[in-house]
């Protein structure tokens, strides 16, 4: 499994609670801050989620 950066470049402001809850699980919050995580199943599942809020770059 690789790794992968996500940065969050749109606002949950508007946004569902499961949304919310997602971008704040991935451990992100405010827009442009970067996390680094596994790519395991169940991040790429919550990064498809949302993808519409997030970039994914492969590392």
């Amino acid at each position: 499994m690789g790794k992968v950066a996500v940065t969050q470049i749109r606002s949950t402001i508007n946004r569902p609670k499961r949304q919310k809850l997602t971008i704040k699980a991935l451990g992100l919050g405010k827009l442009n801050k970067t996390v680094e995580h596994e790519a395991t199943p169940q991040i790429v599942g919550m990064i498809n989620k949302v993808s519409h809020l997030v970039t994914v770059k492969e590392l």
